[in-house]
């Protein structure tokens, strides 16, 4: 019998949605289970269950609301450091309008352009599904 064929990780972005949630999650000690989102965080940095792709402009809206929110500059250093060692930069190349939210269309753009197989999002409504090729999901679905 042949050998099974190695299957490939899940190509993944995170929508700054997701990522907020997931850092807010651990405020408090982290218990598996609480929050989907910071669930889905633990799980990467962990196991590298998935590939999380990422982009330049992905990457400054992460640390502008992540600094909005008051999150501590440390910490939102180490999630950059993190990052940047460990997911996939993606050069987006592609423009145009996809979502409805405008400040969305990076997300959208890195999913198109890096071949994402997953967009987790906590706001499904900002990425319509028939305009994207990945599937659009929301943290609880994901994990």
């Amino acid at each position: 019998m042949p050998p099974r064929a190695k299957r490939a990780k899940r190509r993944v972005v995170v929508d700054t949605s997701v990522v907020v949630a997931g850092i807010a999650g651990f405020r408090e000690p982290y218990e598996k289970g609480r929050n989907p989102s910071a669930d889905l965080l633990f799980n990467w940095a962990d196991t590298g269950s998935f590939v999380w792709l990422y982009s330049e402009e992905t990457l400054a809206e992460y640390k502008a609301v992540l600094g909005r929110m008051r999150v501590r500059p440390h910490i939102i250093g180490a999630f950059v450091n993190q990052l940047r060692e460990r997911a996939e930069m993606v050069e987006v190349r592609s423009h145009g309008i996809l979502s409805p939210d405008p400040n969305d269309d990076p997300i959208c753009h890195c999913s198109e352009d890096g071949g994402a197989d997953y967009l987790v999002t906590l706001n499904i409504k900002d990425f319509p599904q028939d305009r994207l090729r990945a599937v659009v999901v929301r943290p609880d679905e994901f994990i």
